[in-house]
């Protein structure tokens, strides 16, 4: 009996296996139909661009300013909402996040510049700058 079931649960099991996996080619169809000149991708690579020109194959993707490059269609792995685009490439912040808190900190760190240098007296910094030997460790 168990040896007439045994094969009957693997098929139900593949069975399961490639409808699972029809419905992720469905739905990569359909999100690739969606591209169209203007719209932001990734790549399956991680490589973010905007989309030029949609061929039957092929996507013409601008990487950078004047840069357009030929990839398959099936190298694009999401199209992105204009919004998460922009906030990808330009370091846009997000909504919930006030601007003038970014700003803030921005300006924060520019004003004390960061040092791999430890702590230490500047008379020994400059010393082993001036001569062109390394300071001395402590």
């Amino acid at each position: 009996m168990s040896t007439l079931l045994l094969p009957l649960v693997m098929i139900a099991v593949l069975f399961m296996l490639f409808r699972s996996n029809k419905k992720r080619q469905e739905q990569a169809t359909q999100m690739r139909s969606a591209m169209e000149p203007g719209s932001g991708v990734r790549t399956i690579g991680g490589m973010y661009a905007l989309v030029k020109s949609v061929n039957e194959e092929t996507v013409e993707l601008e990487i950078a300013p004047g840069v357009v490059t030929h990839f398959i269609k099936s190298a694009i792995a999401a199209v992105l909402d204009p919004q998460e685009y922009d906030a990808i490439i330009n370091g846009r912040p997000a909504e919930d996040e006030p601007a003038d808190e970014v700003a803030d900190e921005e300006e924060a760190a520019d004003a004390k510049p960061l040092s791999l240098e430890k702590d230490a007296p500047e008379d020994v910094k400059d010393k082993g700058s001036a001569d062109g030997e390394a300071p001395a460790a402590k």
